[in-house]
């Protein structure tokens, strides 16, 4: 049995139409990747699975671990690092730490974002996890936890390597869980500039400031993963993400990314349908006492659509097959399933909003009895 889902039209805004967007820009690029970070959506991609050096598009991964260690009260902001002669040592960008001094995590953070300070990165690594090589175990504890595949991290910094590959695909799921998990330290990324020592460094992402609504996130550089950038923009509440790796310029990524970003925007619209937890339908569920439960999306249901096709969506609920008590709250008791003109483009899980037991002798009898017709 299918329930239909009334999905309720916010405003009417008179836009263009498409049955198809039309393809996205051509890049240069040897991979990237553009999606929607609210619902996931991938609006265009080329060799996204590709395994490429990520050069310093590897410190998202390493704030993203220095930010989870805040969170969980093993580090804090004010925590005195004091900086090793490895540290200081590294090569490549730096925020010209020096050795033997103690700095702030949070100096250190703003150092590696905004400067991209490879020296800062050790140093944080080094803080956490004693060795940069305990460390990367960290980072690629976290990269499985999130589904990040094709990806092994040996450093901190993106320094070369043969054995330091990600791709465009992971990359951005590192990106959105960062911005979704850390909005109160995703706030640096915009920073444009960062003064350590006397020395003022600018932020290398040439889109920061350029009024596209880009705020973030990191460009990375070596000979061997040629010129990288993660970029991610927000226009009238709707977030994008892009990744572009192995351009052959710095004008080349910026270019690129911008391409990516503008082709998003103008053709796609996303819709946040229903708030995580939110009842949608009551199912009847045998042997149960109650013999009903409501029923709601897991997690938030957003939708990116072609712009001006959001009255072609429609949303239906298919439960499973029989509902037997005992029912877990939180347990899955079907999917949600989104249609644009009535294909299925996305299915999400439904779930049981209450518990459910198992009900009495009397009830399991009588509904052994109704199930026969």
């Amino acid at each position: 049995m299918r329930y239909i889902i009334t999905i309720i039209l916010a405003s009417l805004v008179l836009v263009t139409a498409w049955a198809e967007p039309p393809p996205p820009p051509a890049l240069g690029a040897e991979g990237y990747l553009l999606i929607d970070h609210d619902s996931g959506a991938v609006l265009a991609a080329a060799n996204a699975d590709a395994r490429l050096e990520p050069a310093s598009l590897t410190k998202i991964m390493t704030a993203y671990v220095v930010f989870s260690e805040l969170a969980a009260g093993n580090i804090a902001l004010d925590d005195q690092v004091l900086i090793s002669e490895k540290a200081w040592r590294t090569g490549g960008s730096k925020m010209f730490i020096e050795v033997g001094h103690q700095i702030p995590v949070e100096d250190l953070l703003k150092g590696m974002i905004i400067q991209s300070g490879n020296d800062a990165s050790v140093a944080l690594a080094e803080h956490i996890a004693g060795t940069e090589e305990g460390f990367a175990s960290l980072m690629n504890q976290h990269a499985q936890r999130l589904g990040m595949t094709q990806t092994h991290f040996t450093n901190a910094t993106g320094l070369p390597g043969p054995e330091h590959v990600t791709t465009p695909k992971d990359i951005a799921l590192v990106t959105t869980a960062m911005i979704r998990e850390f909005p109160e330290f995703y706030r640096w990324y915009s920073e444009p500039e960062f003064t350590w020592q006397g020395i003022r460094q600018f932020n290398r992402n040439r889109l920061l400031g350029r009024g596209v609504g880009v705020d973030g996130v990191k460009t990375g550089h070596t000979r061997a993963a040629g010129y990288c950038l993660v970029s991610s923009a927000e226009r009238d509440g709707q977030r994008l993400i892009s990744v572009v790796m192995g351009t052959e310029s710095n004008a080349a990524r910026v270019a690129d990314s911008l391409a990516l970003l503008n082709y998003g925007f103008r053709f796609f619209e996303t819709h946040r349908l229903y708030a995580a937890l939110e009842p949608l339908e009551v199912l009847r569920v045998w042997s149960g006492d109650p013999s009903m439960v409501a029923v709601g999306p897991a997690t938030e249901v957003t939708i990116t659509v072609p712009r001006g096709r959001f009255d072609a969506l429609s949303a239906q609920l298919e439960p499973k097959a029989v509902l037997e008590a005992p029912i877990d709250e939180g347990e899955q008791v079907g999917e949600i399933v989104l249609l644009l003109d009535a294909e299925v483009i996305k299915r999400q899980p439904a779930v049981a909003l209450d518990p459910v037991a198992r009900g009495g002798l009397l009830r399991q009898t009588v509904d052994s009895i109704l199930k026969l017709f």
